[in-house]
């Protein structure tokens, strides 16, 4: 029995598959947690979060189960006893589980019960839910470990309680939202009151695909207050303390209170913190990208050089006889602005060689979205060319606005390895753009300062593929189009409430609906981009193609 334990609390990165590389920074995270009692590290450690369809090859299963095993071997050497997620196979099925070691011998396993099966998470197609599950005893201590979603809904933590819990730790993979932390702070404080015990939230960071993982990690007292914030997008080990009441209650008396980052600085944060370990990870080089002068590719550029430096990344402005002046300067002072490469490379002569080649078929034709999407094209193949050449990444720079409408040309403009704008509105856009300009927080790679013109940010946007071309010849303005688009879209409206609610024109509402549906196949070919709101394209937003529901007629 024991009055005081310190607990060290892990919030670290992950490579998914990766079993050597998280077996290896897990040991040197206890190597550092030496003198605490337990340490603690986020949900599924050891195989990364999600592993999706990894869990169903038998191969990566044997596998995880060696390196599981050479884990808990790994815990006689000394330091604090290890509490780390891995998967468990019991008669053949898979579970997501928490393992307890110490001294070389297992301690304790749990089950996850709670499988999330909605938005980003499809735990139900891969892992068995398990039990509800019992607490186990450290030195005396009742312990409770609700893993992830067994913490956000309340069975699995009231049952801990009653089974005599007297604290629980829940490691996470929770990933970032908009708005999420005052969701999880609301949700959390209450779990704590609900079931009269303190918990600890332990959250991973880093980015796998389109999630960014924040961290973000809290602890709460029994009576939900808020003793411990950690920080967001880093890695970090805190050592908390705790001692035994008088009452029998544990409390944790460290106070460690981190100012978590304001919109839309996190926003920016998870673009960041998602590109670099996407192109890091996937063993790129670094990035590419057409620098047109407007203000998704100066914004996307941005993010690059905050990610990977400069060194890393390249942009190229692809002029025609449509582009003007003033986005050729705006272009090159993106590019100054930032310390990248900048190449122009004109495809005048290769759209001429298409209106040659294609002149016979396109007789008694008028010119039309045929010549302005060939522009669009050429400049992904031209783009793709360096990429092969060279080796670096293609960075995609369009947005969710256009992507919403099929504001945006298949194999042309969509075509790269990644986007870190895929769920950005157009006005999200403008304001991170804003934000950049006057604001850099620590640990970014780009330079303090303007990062792009001026003029890039307040000249009307422009696809600028055919004479005086501008969005709003086809589009709303975007402080009007994205309420619209948010509604239909992320909060699953029906016209006639997206027109009652945004005071918009019902036939314009109907009109958008109708282009959202038809862009569907478009979307379907587009790249990955990192989530950033409740509801994106891809792992959110599941749609058929071929659909002929409108909520509109």
């Amino acid at each position: 029995m024991t009055d005081r334990l310190t607990i060290a609390l892990a919030q670290m990165n992950q490579k998914v598959g990766d079993l050597r590389a998280n077996s290896d920074a897990m040991l040197a995270m206890r190597r550092q947690a030496a003198g605490a009692d337990l340490l603690l590290v986020p949900e599924l450690q050891l195989v990364g979060y999600p592993p999706e369809d990894l869990v169903l090859k038998p191969a990566f299963l044997r596998e995880t189960e060696a390196a599981a095993a050479a884990m808990v071997a790994a815990t006689a050497e000394p330091g604090p006893a290890l509490a780390f997620g891995s998967i468990v196979q019991r008669e053949g099925k898979a579970y997501n589980a928490v393992i307890v070691a110490d001294e070389g011998r297992e301690l304790y396993v749990t089950l996850k019960r709670e499988l999330p099966n909605y938005g980003t998470f499809d735990e139900k197609r891969v892992f068995t839910s398990g039990p509800l599950p019992e607490p186990f005893t450290f030195k005396g201590v009742r312990i409770g470990i609700p893993i992830c979603e067994d913490l956000w809904l309340e069975d699995v933590s009231r049952h801990l309680a009653e089974r005599g819990s007297e604290m629980l730790l829940s490691p996470n993979g929770s990933p970032y939202e908009i708005d999420k932390d005052e969701l999880r702070q609301r949700l959390f404080s209450d779990r704590s009151r609900q079931v009269g015990l303190p918990l600890v939230y332990l959250n991973r960071v880093g980015g796998q695909d389109e999630l960014a993982f924040d961290g973000s990690s809290m602890v709460f007292g029994a009576d939900g207050t808020k003793v411990v914030q950690m920080r967001d997008w880093e890695e970090q080990l805190l050592f908390t303390h705790w001692e035994k009441e008088a009452d029998g209650r544990w409390t944790c008396t460290t106070r460690d209170i981190h100012t978590l980052s304001p919109n839309p600085e996190d926003i920016y944060l998870a673009m960041v913190v998602a590109l670099r370990d996407y192109v890091s990870r996937n063993g790129f080089p670094g990035v590419l990208l057409g620098l047109s002068g407007g203000i998704d590719s100066a914004l996307s550029a941005a993010v690059a050089v905050d990610a990977l430096g400069a060194d890393k990344v390249w942009g190229v402005m692809m002029p025609s006889a449509f582009t003007s002046q003033a986005s050729l300067d705006d272009a090159a002072g993106c590019a100054r602005l930032l310390g990248i490469r900048h190449d122009v490379i004109p495809i005048g002569t290769a759209v001429d060689a298409f209106d040659g080649m294609l002149g016979a078929a396109f007789t008694g034709r008028p010119r039309d979205l045929a010549e302005e999407n060939i522009q669009a094209r050429l400049r992904m193949v031209t783009l793709m060319a360096l990429s092969n050449k060279f080796g670096p990444m293609l960075l995609t720079t369009g947005n969710k606005s256009e992507m919403s409408v099929g504001y945006a040309t298949l194999y042309g403009d969509m075509a790269g390895g990644y986007s870190v704008l895929k769920d950005a509105y157009k006005t999200t856009v403008f304001k991170l753009s804003r934000w950049r300009n006057a604001e850099r927080p620590d640990g970014l790679l780009g330079p303090a300062g303007a990062v792009m013109p001026e003029t890039v940010i307040t000249k009307p946007p422009s696809a600028e593929l055919r004479h005086d071309q501008k969005d709003e010849d086809s589009l709303p303005p975007y402080d009007k189009l994205d309420p619209i688009l948010h509604g239909l879209i992320d909060r699953e409206q029906s016209v006639h409430e997206v027109a009652a609610e945004t005071g918009s024109d019902l036939a314009l509402v109907a009109s958008l609906e109708t282009m959202v549906l038809r862009a569907e196949y478009k979307r379907r070919q587009a790249p990955p981009g990192v989530k950033l709101g409740g509801r994106n394209f891809g792992r959110d937003r599941r749609y058929p193609i071929t659909n002929a529901f409108r909520t509109g007629d």
